[in-house]
């Protein structure tokens, strides 16, 4: 009998997989030549996409072949049935697909593509989601690759799907930082291919990388040792009438623009996305643990899949916003789940990056346009610290003053001024009641203190700022400045965030 999953003997059977053999069996005699001739209705129409899908993926190359002629002959709705059946089995199912059912899935996609597909787009961003961030396997290397030649080879088509184009490059910008972490001669060619891609993306479409928004800096400055995207930086810097936008003229611009949230779903595969979703809306205070173990175990399980961290923590910021009664609830906070990931982290270098992806809307929160909701975690994390554990409440502040200082000297006031209107945000709409809890809070050093002190002044007279004395802003830069804090007291590579 044809399969298109694995499956283990205790596993019930996948529905999905059953209707489509199920067509395809009763169909079987349909689907050779030569082709029926009458018109099908539309249960016949359903049931014959069914079997063909099941025939396409299952049944040898020189039959797959057949089962895409037969579809190019009776399609009557732009293979719009089609292709969401193959979106359905991407999301629900490419991890079980046996080897040649995932061959065929990209050769059909690609074929999707050529006939432009209703909703092909949608296929293709459920496969960049099934690329693992830090997963260095066959498999998922494979996929990578045939993926992103995929892109390479439907250039032209790409270029009038902007979107689509925007998600390949958030995807292979977030790959690269992992795949030149190692150093692994079998990576070189996939390597070539992914920096080839998004510099021709980024040197010939960057009205479309705008799309991105912020996000898009922070991934850039993850890849500023590689040749290429160092010059990049310096164009972005100094030059940036290079990337033919009129309408761009420095990068404060992209820093104004918050990123939209189904390009955080890009680094989480569907799985991933659900049991994350369960943790934030089912788990019950006091019976996280036993959950945050068997996330771990199955998300965590090498220290290379660490650097997926700073993907979840973006996503729990920016894409899962719980409502009134998930929030007013006995289910587990986001915060608490942020600091939890946060104690997942072994390597100085994801934990930073981790507490950039918690503090970066911070940077340049602007009420008018952006979400409380992504900055909601991180006041709440420090706050529901303190006392017990002050350390963490003293790690994220010290954390978000070198961000003031040192992520972008140049435009230093921009950094201060969203910081500031943070803060005071979340205590106008009483996320917190006021910063008391941190200012007065005598277990957390004098010197971070001091320092929340100036930003607090800030907060107190942000309604003159929105009234246009933006002297008082540069005052403050001024202020803090000239503050005394010693910057080296604290445990973070300085240089790793000064990006300019």
């Amino acid at each position: 009998m044809l399969n298109l999953l694995r499956t283990s003997p205790h596993e019930s059977r996948n529905h999905l997989e059953f209707s489509l053999r199920d067509s395809f069996d009763r169909l079987r005699s349909q689907l050779r030549p030569p082709f029926p001739t009458s018109v099908p209705s539309q249960s016949e129409y359903s049931d014959l996409n069914r079997a063909i899908v099941f025939g396409v993926l299952a049944e040898p190359d020189h039959l797959a072949k057949t089962h895409l002629t037969h579809l190019h002959s009776i399609v009557t709705d732009g293979y719009e049935s089609f292709v969401d059946l193959l979106v359905r089995i991407t999301c629900d199912s490419y991890f079980k697909l046996l080897d040649p059912a995932r061959v065929r899935l990209l050769w059909v996609s690609s074929n999707m593509v050529d006939v432009s597909a209703v909703g092909v787009e949608n296929l293709l961003f459920a496969l960049l989601r099934c690329v693992v961030g830090g997963d260095f396997g066959r498999d998922n290397l494979w996929l990578a690759f045939e993926l992103v030649r995929l892109f390479t080879a439907k250039w032209e088509w790409l270029l009038e799907e902007r979107f689509v184009l925007s998600c390949a490059l958030y995807t292979y910008l977030r790959l690269l930082a992992d795949h030149y972490r190692l150093a692994d001669p079998m990576l070189d060619e996939l390597k070539r291919l992914e920096v080839g891609f998004c510099v021709r993306v980024l040197r010939h479409c960057f009205d479309s990388c705008l799309r991105i928004g912020r996000d898009l800096i922070r991934l850039l400055q993850d890849l500023v040792f590689i040749p290429e995207f160092g010059a990049i930086w310096k164009d972005l810097l100094a030059n940036p009438s290079v990337f033919g936008v009129p309408e761009f003229s420095d990068i404060s611009q992209l820093y104004k623009m918050r990123t939209s949230s189904r390009y955080f779903l890009l680094r989480l595969t569907p799985e991933m996305e659900t049991q994350l979703r369960f943790l934030l809306t089912q788990v019950r205070w006091g019976c996280q643990k036993r959950y945050q173990i068997w996330f771990a175990k199955k998300f965590l399980n090498s220290p290379e899949k660490e650097t997926l961290v700073c993907d979840f923590v973006r996503f729990i910021c920016c894409a899962h916003h719980p409502s009134n009664e998930i929030i007013q609830s006995d289910v587990i906070s986001r915060w608490a789940v942020v600091g939890w990931l946060l104690k997942c982290c072994r390597s100085n270098y994801v934990e930073a990056n981790v507490k950039l992806g918690l503090f970066y809307d911070w940077l340049f929160f602007d009420e008018r346009f952006d979400n409380i909701m992504n900055i909601e975690p991180a006041i709440l994390l420090m706050v529901h610290s303190v006392p017990k554990y002050v350390d963490m409440t003293h790690m994220l502040l010290e954390f978000l003053f070198l961000l003031a200082d040192n992520y972008d000297v140049a435009r230093k006031d921009i950094i201060v001024r969203g910081i500031s209107t943070s803060f005071a945000v979340l205590v106008k709409k009483g996320v917190i009641h006021s910063l008391k809890v941190l200012t007065s809070c005598d277990i957390i050093s004098a010197v971070v203190r001091e320092r929340l002190m100036l930003f607090y002044n800030v907060f107190c007279h942000l309604s003159a700022i929105s009234t246009g004395r933006e002297d008082f802003i540069h005052l403050l830069v001024k202020n803090l400045d000239q503050a005394d804090v010693v910057s080296t007291q604290f445990d973070v590579n300085l240089k790793r965030f000064s990006i300019f």
